[in-house]
Parts: structure tokens; sequence; C-alpha cells
């Protein structure tokens, strides 16, 4: 099937604007060159929180469906598809998410992670058929994300999406996008024009990481992941990790370093287990059966001892 047309011209999107030639770069020094960039930067956080309630609201639908075995699926192409992956990538290690509870999908499959396979994001029937493979369903959550809002696969992912009944979201750089009106929650922020015209792995791109950074972690602590800010199911799989590990227990329970590394020893080396356990004096069944109880909410189980 061919792509689908455009439903504006390219020149119109804001992303893509050419307001003249611009600065000419080449002729700059390097400080003022980077001092033109970070100045650009510098408003990307007002755009996004200028997002803050409607990303809110995205962050509590897919906290309530993944509470059920929901999925959080990105499908992105180019540097929108490779900042999905990246971010589902960081979920598991950080937070003990489940592997495929957080997915990406880029436009052009494994290959266009690393390569150039742009030609991919102009058909929207390979959208499509990347959400039919992952049999998404109602209590999955699909996040199209697009800097210009019209690319044709990630159109093809989130219809389909809907059509299996799945909550759709959108997240583009530019108003009034094709993408916002396909979808049940858009985000729209807006960055303005690229330091260097049309390079959307710059403002948009960094746009676009802080809001993913955002939904993957707040779902994550709405999921009783943390306990105050600490990452209480991080996978302790190397020594960094385990040393961080020790300092969530010492930070959280009161414990020394010695009587920590003990109990996260016998807690399979999972903090909060571990903090449980040293909370309520008792064994890794019991902790992990209270954990179990309270919807592994480590704050709750706290609260009863």
């Amino acid at each position: 099937m061919p792509s689908t047309p455009p439903t504006a011209p390219l020149d119109a999107l804001v992303t893509e604007r050419m307001d003249g030639i611009g600065p000419m770069l080449d002729a700059l020094p390097t400080t003022d060159l980077v001092r033109l960039m970070n100045d650009g930067d510098a408003a990307v956080a007002d755009a996004v929180r200028q997002q803050a309630s409607a990303i809110a609201a995205v962050v509590d639908a897919v906290a309530t469906r993944m509470a059920g075995g929901g999925r959080l699926i990105y499908a992105g192409a180019g540097t929108s598809g490779r900042l999905g992956i990246l971010d589902a990538s960081e979920i598991p290690p950080t937070f003990g998410a489940p592997p495929g509870q957080v997915v990406g999908l880029i436009a052009g499959g494994p290959q266009a992670i690393t390569e150039s396979v742009e030609a991919a994001e102009d058909d929207p029937e390979l959208g499509r058929a990347d959400i039919d493979t992952l049999h998404a369903g109602a209590l999955d959550t699909v996040v199209g994300i697009a800097s210009s809002g019209r690319t044709p696969y990630v159109l093809g992912a989130v219809r389909r999406a809907t059509e299996l009944g799945c909550l759709t979201v959108g997240l583009s750089c530019n108003a009034g996008a094709p993408l916002s009106a396909a979808v049940d929650l858009p985000l729209e922020v807006v960055v303005g024009e690229e330091t260097v015209r049309g390079s959307t792995r710059l403002r948009a791109g960094t746009a676009t990481k802080m809001v993913l950074n955002m939904l993957s972690t707040l779902v994550m602590v709405r999921l009783g992941k943390t306990y105050g800010s600490l990452m209480v199911d991080v996978q302790a799989t190397n020594d960094k990790l385990r040393h961080r590990a020790v300092r969530i227990v010492t930070t959280a329970s009161g414990a020394d370093e010695r009587t920590a590394r003990r109990v996260l020893e016998a807690a399979g080396w999972h903090a909060k287990t571990a903090i449980a356990m040293i909370a309520m004096d008792c064994d890794r069944e019991t902790a992990r059966a209270a954990l179990a109880a309270a919807a592994g909410r480590l704050g709750a189980v706290l609260e009863g001892h």
C-alpha cells in the first residue's frame, strides 16, 4: 500500500522552519556556537513544562493499565524510534520491570537502531504490522513519537493500536499535528526551529528524551517501584549496582553497611526485599509475601511495622 500523503506541507512545520538562512554558523567562534545551542536548549524545558498537565494525565492512564498487566509501547522512526528504544531498554535494570513490559519499536526494525533506514518511515503498513506482531490489546498503551507529527509509520502504528482497543498517545513537536488528531492523548511540545534547520535530533530530540524520561519513570513511581526517591527495585547485576543497593538499604533502613550487605545476600540482592526483611525482622519469603500483598509498595509494608 502506498504511504499516507502528508496532510500539511512540510515547509509549514515549525520543526522545518527556515526563516532566512539563519546564523552563519561556520563563521562564528566555537564558544559562540556552544552558547547558541545552549540558549536554544534552555527553551526546551519550558516547552515541556507547558505540557505538564497533559503528561501527568498520560502517566496516570498508563499506570492504571500497566497495573492490570498492560505494556507501554513506543513507536517511532529515526531519532524518535531510537529514543523510544533507549528509554524502554533502561527500565528493567533501573526498576526491575519484567522484560517486555516497556517496548520500543522503530521503523526498519533492529537494523535502524544503528543505521539509517529512512525510507521505512514512509510506510504506514509497517507500523500496523509491528503493532500486530506484539499482539497489542486493551491494556496496552501505544505512544507514537514523531517530531513532525505526521510520520506515516507512526500514524499507521497508532491507528492500528486504536483498532485493537489500546490507549494511544502522540508525542510531537508541532502544534495541530495529524498525530494529535489520531490519538486519545496528544502531547505537543513545540520547541521552535532547530539550530541546524530541520535537524530534529537537536531540540526536538532533547524534548522527546525529557518527555519519555517523565512517562516511564513516573509510571514506575506510580507502580511502587521507588521508596522515597530510591530505586529499590534496581537489578544489582554488577559491582557498581551492588554498591548502590547497599547504599539504598542503609539509607532506607538505617542499618549499617555490614548488615545491609548480609541481608542483601540473603535477599538475592533485591534491595526492596532486604529493606522489608530488616524492618520486619523476618526471612526472605515472609518479606516477599508482605510485598506481594502490598502490590510491591514498600512504603505500605513499612507503615505496618
